[in-house]
């Protein structure tokens, strides 16, 4: 069994950052101290050099395009970066084609992973209109959630029949987890601006589109129902300062049967970057007002907001190059959210023990993932170190996305993330992805009704 012991690390854990080592057998961190001596000739030693050590983010949201969209992505691309970005867990969403809304689908969709992935997996059950029946065969213990889409997507995905939203709500107690617009409210809004601009709709316009209202209208309802039925509702990527007064940071985290996740791209961008960015910041929902962002940064620092994701979903070059009409929403963003972060704990925006908590504890303790998301004895060795003061740019040559493109080309980082080792394996070192397809499938500590 290979032995891995990390030497003079600062190891962040739990709100706390102490310096020491971290010793690997297999897959499992098996001890941590303040010095550790190797306890073999064999063990490989991995001298962290004053550098944090990290648990790696585990990503509750991820779009990698396959089956059925690998023009854009795959599991194995898409992973890759994913690993290179010191994110070592993904939970990937089901509007790829066929969208995974059967069991036979949704595992499929596992076995691809089982062959392909460089990071630890799941995949979310998607609901429809009609497919309720389906999705009360999921295995609490082995699949994620259940995705409810409440704003268009990819195929028959929209769910908009008030009457089989309640019974999934009321149906389940696996997590749900929404993305929240108004359609019909996104609707009108388009048409007006469609009636002012015909074809040549600015993509300064998104936000106003796909707008505050959109967003609001959608959410209040969600968390109305969940309180209604009593579901545990996990509310995806909010984007809005008004949606931040119906979460509450009142309730210990274990406690809450809502919780609120942020993505990157919305911390990070604002309607004043839509000019020089232009479709390679249209998300949905859209990225909005400077006032949106500080909200959300509000809310995320006091605990209203629990998780950071990133939305990861590539297009090419091609669609995204298009008019603003035609051109898809998402964007690529697992190889640098992590680096984006530490950027904004530099600017002291942010912590570094918060960081951790709101990317890999947190999504740990929301999803009850087994045995990850922290750095404890028993616990697989899923980490990242980060070195704060080595700086570089982003670049065409460094991005690893199959789509070669990021939002971040032409950002310097201050911080770069130097290894990155799931289940006890160094499958990342310096820019460099080994071919070690080292992802095992997520479970969850759930029981089965």
């Amino acid at each position: 069994m290979e032995t891995t012991l990390i030497k003079n690390a600062k190891i962040v854990n739990e709100g706390q950052i102490f310096e020491g080592d971290v010793l690997i057998q297999g897959e499992f961190i098996i001890d941590i101290a303040e010095q550790i001596s190797p306890k073999s000739a064999n063990t490989k030693i991995i001298d962290a050099q004053g550098n944090y050590l990290i648990p790696g983010m585990i990503d509750d949201q991820v779009h990698f395009r396959e089956p059925g969209l690998t023009h854009k992505g795959d599991i194995a691309s898409e992973s890759k970066a994913a690993v290179a970005g010191g994110i070592t867990s993904f939970i990937e969403q089901p509007n790829t084609v066929p969208n995974a809304v059967t069991q036979e689908i949704l595992e499929e969709k596992y076995q691809i992973a089982a062959q392909k992935s460089y990071a630890n997996y799941s995949f979310m059950m998607g609901a429809t209109n009609d497919n309720l029946d389906e999705v009360l065969k999921t295995n609490p213990e082995n699949v994620a959630g259940i995705k409810i889409f409440l704003g268009s997507s990819t195929g028959n995905m929209l769910v908009d029949n008030q009457a089989v939203l309640e019974k999934i709500f009321a149906s389940t107690r696996l997590l749900i987890a929404v993305h929240c617009e108004d359609e019909q409210t996104i609707k009108n809004n388009l048409e007006k601006y469609k009636a002012q601009y015909g074809d040549d709709i600015p993509v300064s316009a998104h936000h106003l589109i796909r707008s505050e209202e959109a967003c609001y209208l959608s959410s209040s309802k969600a968390i109305e129902l969940a309180k209604k039925t009593g579901a545990r509702l996990h509310v995806f990527h909010l984007s809005t300062a008004k949606e931040m007064g119906l979460f509450t940071n009142k309730i210990p985290l274990q406690d809450k049967q809502i919780t609120a996740e942020v993505c990157l791209h919305h911390l990070w961008f604002t309607d004043a970057d839509y000019p020089s960015k232009g479709n390679f910041i249209k998300w949905n929902p859209a990225v909005k007002t400077a006032t949106d962002r500080e909200a959300l940064w509000e809310a995320l620092l006091d605990d209203r907001i629990d998780v950071i994701a990133t939305d990861h979903a590539p297009h090419t070059l091609e669609e995204k190059q298009q008019s603003y009409q035609k051109a898809p929403s998402g964007g690529p963003l697992v190889q640098h959210a992590l680096v984006a972060l530490f950027e904004a704990h530099k600017q002291g925006k942010i912590s570094i023990e918060k960081i951790v908590e709101k990317t890999a504890h947190n999504p740990a303790q929301i999803f009850k993932i087994q045995k990850r998301g922290y750095i404890k004895p028993g616990y697989y060795a899923d980490l990242a170190i980060v070195n704060t003061g080595l700086p570089w740019s982003v670049k065409k040559e460094n991005i690893l996305y199959k789509c070669g493109w990021s939002p971040f080309e032409g950002t310097t980082f201050a911080s770069r993330i130097t290894h990155t080792f799931v289940n006890g394996q160094l499958v990342y070192e310096n820019f460099k992805v080994k071919e070690i397809k080292a992802g095992k499938r997520l479970l969850f500590d759930r029981k089965l009704k």
